[in-house]
């Protein structure tokens, strides 16, 4: 299948290539000149242009997958593409955006018979070999059209067991991506994912800031117990109830720095913990985990803790988020064991 891809970023880049394993045929375009060229070389078509993007898609109907920044940058390049495809042609918005923009969108692009498709997409910079997990919102005819890109995409079924009683239901969960309903809601079950993202991270993050203070002068002396951390996070990994990848990632950090001395604790966020805690003061829901997990983040900007360093450890593991400002333009997956000093952050 032919598909256009806006923005050659950390994921939006990967996802490329993922597909291109795949056999799909991708047209590339970003505005940087070698992040196109880099596509180029693994067998992308490169677009100098949005407009000579759109001439190269020559397989109708058009799909255009956008990877870039929520706001304002995304919302203007949805409005151009609007201007530039024919009816029935699609744009899919894998990135962050918010749920309520999707279905402004979605209405706007409807009145020119351009259907939009949101899609909520976890993975971070580990997506091009594990897959990435999806959550979809847009007409059904428009979703099942896209289906051969999110089938290549997701991880598919792997080596994890099914669930007992799914056996008559839809495949495509247990291969890694839904359907989850009309236009908005695959971007509100990401937003919500997130949310649930921040309390795991927080939970761990205030776990091992309570095992790394054991030893404090505050305690009494036989109270005192000089912990290690890097093995305590191995042996949660293997066979433990709290066992997880943000666990591994959280491992993986402390066995190349106990201390986490490459981290100084500032825990940006990226949008979707603010927006969830929003969900739910709309709703009515009680979420006291989430915006307590929120609000230790910014906290986290004034004020740095071993718990908070181990936040910013396991955020560079899975999504390669460098402590600071959030911009886009990490090309390449980081590694884990030998993550930077710096104060720039990739979006994610």
């Amino acid at each position: 299948m032919q598909i256009g891809i806006i923005g050659l970023g950390r994921m939006g880049g990967n996802i490329a290539r993922r597909l291109m394993k795949a056999a799909h045929h991708c047209v590339v375009y970003d505005v940087n000149a070698q992040a196109r060229e880099a596509l180029s070389k693994d067998g992308a078509v490169a677009a100098a242009s949005l407009e000579n993007m759109v001439k190269a898609l020559d397989q109708k109907p058009r799909a255009v997958w956008v990877m870039l920044p929520a706001g304002a940058v995304t919302d203007a390049t949805v409005t151009r593409l609007g201007a530039l495809l024919e009816r029935g042609d699609i744009i899919i918005d894998g990135g962050n955006s918010f749920y309520k923009d999707d279905i402004r969108r979605a209405k706007t692009l409807a009145g020119i018979g351009i259907r939009y498709v949101d899609c909520g997409t976890s993975g971070g910079v580990w997506g091009i070999d594990r897959g990435y997990c999806m959550m979809i919102g847009g007409e059904t005819s428009a979703v099942s059209h896209l289906d051969p890109i999110f089938s290549a995409l997701a991880p598919g079924f792997g080596t994890i067991a099914r669930t007992a009683g799914r056996d008559t239901s839809d495949t495509r969960a247990e291969r890694g991506y839904i359907h989850a309903g009309p236009s908005g809601a695959g971007h509100f079950v990401k937003m919500v994912h997130n949310g649930i993202e921040y309390g795991l991270m927080q939970a761990y993050a205030e776990g091992f800031d309570i095992l790394r203070h054991k030893d404090s002068k505050d305690l009494p002396e036989s109270e005192r117990f000089s912990l290690n951390m890097p093995d305590i996070a191995e042996v949660w990994r293997r066979g433990s109830v709290i066992s997880s990848w943000l666990l591994d990632l959280g491992a993986a950090a402390l066995a190349k720095d106990p201390q986490l001395t490459e981290f100084t604790g500032f825990v940006q966020d990226s949008g979707e913990g603010r927006w969830t805690v929003e969900a739910a003061i709309e709703e009515a829901v009680p979420a006291d985990v989430l915006s307590t997990a929120l609000y230790a983040r910014f906290r986290s900007r004034q004020d740095h803790t071993f718990g908070e360093k181990m936040l910013s450890a396991m955020r560079f593991g899975f999504g390669g988020h460098i402590e600071g400002k959030e911009t886009i333009g990490l090309k390449s997956q980081p590694d884990i064991q030998s993550a930077p000093k710096t104060t720039e952050v990739s979006h994610g």
